[in-house]
């Protein structure tokens, strides 16, 4: 049973948490939060961005912060799935007999970085696939458990870039996030200048350890959801299918694939630990609508309508979001701070007629940019 002593034991490990991280990294409060809260929800995150934008320092510094066993993988075209898992070499005893003996692979470690994943082949890609579902590596028909907790963040350039291969949607899926890393506004440019002039290195201290972020991830477990945002959440997911009994008008129109039922047991993870971070004990409208774009972004797959109208991903989930929340009677508005907040419909009944956001808007979205 949760308790209020559990509540603040929580929010004061989350904020030694963030207070270690800033020492090393400048701005990108919404791909830290965002991380840190798959970490505790045990996900993997998908960092994107182009280079230089602090992607590996942050999964370094995460390493750090969580005091935990750290590998990085630095994926090239060349690497091959046996570089990753590991493999069976032959060994001599003390009798001269020549034996198998496994040499694991650096995927054995409690958080891996994969760096610019999708520089690699597919076959090396597929490397992590079975790691990231079922946290087990198998090499010669004999399965190894990872120990835990166990992550994999891994970074990719845009897949518009040379040389890269974008990674399949089965691996996708596997992801729970998908952030986007944008570029450091002029004052976070010359405070990340200034901080590197004086040291390369990662300063923060360890805030918590494997055993405290397992516990941190019970106690999550424990916060309720009500039926209704329990189907208000299932609603989001569903309405991403153009052919769905829930499918919304802007599915129909701009989306071929929809999200998988990982994207549904995503989101109602992370909206746990939101929920915890901001001291309720319970999961709100608002932290679903939040986390609808870093669970659903990468889990679409966008017609060729939406690509020649230039309508993305984010767009898309923007329309979902008013269209779900009109049918269940709740207000959206974008405050200045352009996140997604929700209201009783009562309180301002005006708002549940608010057209939908229109594609062409270029606003920044909660965890990057569109």
């Amino acid at each position: 049973m949760i308790t209020e002593q559990n509540i603040k034991q929580f929010s004061k490990q989350c904020e030694d948490i963030f207070t270690q991280i800033r020492r090393d990294v400048i701005g990108q409060n919404e791909v830290v939060e965002g991380t840190v809260i798959a970490l505790i929800a045990g996900g993997n995150v998908l960092l994107e961005g182009v280079p230089g934008v602090g992607k590996t320092r942050l999964v370094r510094t995460l390493g750090r912060v969580f005091d935990l066993p750290f590998s990085r993988i630095q994926f090239t075209p060349d690497l091959m799935p046996a570089d990753v898992t590991g493999t069976n070499i032959i060994v001599k005893d003390e009798r001269g007999n020549s034996n198998f003996s496994f040499q694991p692979g650096p995927i054995f470690s409690n958080i891996i970085l994969a760096d610019e994943i999708n520089r690699a082949t597919p076959k090396t890609q597929s490397a992590l696939l079975e790691a990231m579902q079922e946290h087990t590596v198998t090499v010669m028909g004999v399965s190894r458990k990872m120990k835990e907790p166990f992550f994999v963040l891994a970074t990719q350039n845009p897949v518009e870039q040379d040389g890269t291969y974008p990674l399949p949607e089965a691996q996708m899926d596997r992801f729970m996030f998908k952030l986007v890393v944008p570029n450091p506004s002029l004052d976070e440019l010359i405070d990340i200048v200034n901080m590197t002039q004086k040291t390369m290195a990662e300063v923060a201290a360890p805030a918590c350890n494997g055993e405290e972020l397992l516990a941190m991830r019970a106690t999550a477990n424990q916060i309720p959801v009500a039926d209704e945002v329990m189907k208000y959440a299932m609603t989001l997911c569903s309405a991403t299918h153009p052919d769905s009994e829930c499918a919304s008008e802007a599915a129909k129109k701009y989306v071929r694939l929809g999200a998988s039922p990982r994207a549904g047991q995503s989101l109602i993870s992370a909206a746990k630990v939101m929920a915890l971070m901001k001291g309720r004990f319970n999961v709100a409208f608002s932290d679903l609508n939040e986390l609808a774009y870093p669970v659903l972004r990468h889990r679409m797959k966008m017609n060729f309508e939406a690509i020649a109208e230039r309508v993305t991903p984010d767009d898309v989930i923007t329309m979902i979001i008013a269209e779900v929340s009109k049918k269940f009677g709740i207000s959206v508005k974008k405050p200045a701070g352009e996140k997604i907040e929700t209201q009783p419909a009562a309180a301002n009944a005006e708002e549940n007629t608010e057209a939908p956001a229109q594609p062409e808007e270029k606003k920044r979205r909660l965890f990057g940019k569109k």
